[in-house]
């Protein structure tokens, strides 16, 4: 049984009845609200809510979650099995889309902070390492949207292996230069949002993106719950964006498809030529009426994403989440998906790097590293597993891949086996003549990317040759590199990663060191959480 302080209900409250929408509202003044079909009408003038209706103060709520596992607990993740090796002399491209959703990580966290194991489908651990920031240097021109950085040390807990880091990092943009924005909030405020850990912090995780409007922007809200209808026209007001954000509360069946449609439509009929045009999803992705099915779901972001409107899922509360569903529509939307379990989180995500999550500085981002069979035997990517394409999809410009936003960064690990080493599986008795590389035994491998700007259709080309030096003259990892493999290790452990031997959680923890910065002082703090869980210390 978990205890915590329940959050006071909004003055609007939404009544289903006959099909119709009803917002019961308090004598405060309101923003403008617009009636947006005959049939879906939000009342303008109501009565203030009698007292039996009226919101009881803020009191210490008692309920409890049923473990993830119990019949009682519904959330659904679509979890990859751990990447199996990869043998460079028949397969020496890796080739995947980029990653910059962080929701893994701070999903993870709330597992740990509730006193609970994450399931290991639920990690990802490409999302953990980019959850942090990592000294790499700007772009230097902006025709070029990121640099590349490539480093190499030896590998914690494998001795014969080595590790190559390829580091992006977007240019940033401050608010000042950013487009202008047309925004459209889309909030669940169905039955299932009514929990302290959802719509309460929904409230105020979109309150802290209404502080960073600037008097060009336009906000739009848009709520559903068994029908969908427009709270708020479009508006550069934040005190009228807060308002009717503070109003909202919770009541009904969820018609996630019909609000996501509705959204579309709003940020449409506002659509700013050269601007930003994004919806933010605010839900625990329980849609449990209308359009229910992930694949459906997707088919009607993907038939709208090419329109130029963007969409970005947040996620919230737990018991009945549905992960599978935000990670897959953001992607799906040309965005990105975050998990909020804190208003320290709403902070980072909608504050801090806000302008990461609005400005697109490259779209559809392919990686591809080629291994050199005469300095590779084996090697595998850490992660990635959903982000994985086939080799001939690199130079395929329909494909569709991941995004980066002003400011981001993203990160990929692989362990590389050397060709002299004795590696993880034993040599194949019929293995292929290797053919001489084109870099001879200069070149431990090539990393091509191949990215489209935000307005292109056509992707350019960077490539990348990783000198072979690196990895004979390699060194423990250190300073940020120890860093991403404490992260790595972290990640892999609480998915069942095999190939990490005898290296534990407490090892991962020595390896990353004394941090500074709240962030990743909460990973150590995280990682003595896990190993309690899992030792039972």
């Amino acid at each position: 049984m978990r205890f915590r302080p329940a959050v006071a209900s909004g003055s609007i409250s939404l009544l289903l009845t006959s099909g119709l929408i009803a917002l019961l509202v308090s004598s405060a003044p309101r923003p403008s609200y617009a009636p947006v079909s005959e049939s879906l009408r939000l009342m303008d003038v109501m009565e203030p809510p009698s007292p039996a209706m009226a919101p009881s103060s803020p009191a210490l709520a008692e309920y409890s979650i049923a473990p993830y596992g119990a019949p009682e607990n519904t959330e659904r993740y679509d979890g990859r099995p751990v990447a199996p090796i990869q043998w460079v002399a028949t397969n020496p491209a890796s080739t995947f889309s980029v990653d910059v959703d962080t929701g893994s990580y701070a999903n993870v966290r709330r597992f740990l902070n509730h006193g609970e194991t994450p399931p290991p489908e639920a990690v990802r651990t490409e999302e953990m390492i980019n959850y942090f920031r990592y000294d790499y240097p700007r772009p230097t021109d902006r025709s070029q949207p990121f640099s590349v950085t490539t480093s190499i040390s030896t590998t914690p807990w494998n001795p014969e292996s080595r590790l190559l880091r390829i580091g992006l990092r977007a240019y940033d943009v401050t608010t000042a230069a950013r487009p202008r924005a047309n925004l459209v909030f889309l909030v669940d405020v169905s039955g299932s949002m009514d929990d302290p850990d959802k719509l309460p912090l929904v409230k105020t995780a979109l309150s802290r993106l209404a502080d960073r409007l600037r008097p060009d922007d336009r906000v739009s809200i848009v709520v559903y719950a068994g029908n969908a209808g427009m709270v708020l026209k479009p508006t550069a007001d934040k005190d009228a964006v807060k308002a009717a954000l503070g109003r909202l509360s919770a009541g009904g069946s969820t018609a996630g498809g019909e609000g996501i449609q509705l959204a579309y439509d709003t940020a449409r009929s506002t659509f700013m030529k050269g601007g930003v045009n994004r919806i933010f999803l605010a839900t625990d992705g329980d849609f449990n009426v209308g359009i229910s099915d992930t694949k459906a779901l997707e088919a009607l972001v993907k038939s709208n994403r090419d329109d130029g409107i963007t969409l970005t899922t947040l996620g919230f509360g737990e018991g009945n989440y549905n992960e599978a569903m935000m990670e897959h529509i953001a992607d799906l939307g040309n965005g990105n998906y975050a998990y909020i379990d804190s208003a320290m989180e709403a902070g980072k995500v909608l504050d801090e790097q806000l302008s990461a999550t609005l400005v697109t500085v490259a779209k559809d981002v392919k990686v591809q590293v080629e291994f050199n069979p005469a300095e590779v035997k084996q090697y595998r990517l850490i992660g990635y597993e959903n982000r994985a394409l086939a080799e001939e999809d690199f130079n395929n410009d329909s494909v569709d891949a991941g995004d980066i936003g002003a400011g981001h960064q993203v990160t990929a690990l692989y362990e590389v086996m050397p060709a002299d080493a004795k590696g993880w599986a034993d040599e194949r008795r019929y293995a292929p003549k290797l053919t001489s590389p084109r870099g001879g035994g200069t070149e431990l491998g090539f990393v091509k990317l191949r990215y489209k700007l935000p307005d292109g259709q056509q992707s350019r080309l960077i490539t990348r040759p990783v000198p072979a030096s690196l990895m004979t003259s390699a060194a423990a990892p250190s300073g940020d590199m120890a860093f991403v493999a404490a992260v790595a290790a972290f990640g892999q452990r609480l998915r069942g990663d095999t190939f990490l031997g005898s290296f534990s959680l407490a090892d991962a923890r020595a390896l990353a060191g004394n941090q500074q910065g709240i962030w990743r002082e909460e990973f150590v703090r995280l990682t003595r959480l896990a190993d309690k869980r899992c030792t039972g210390d």
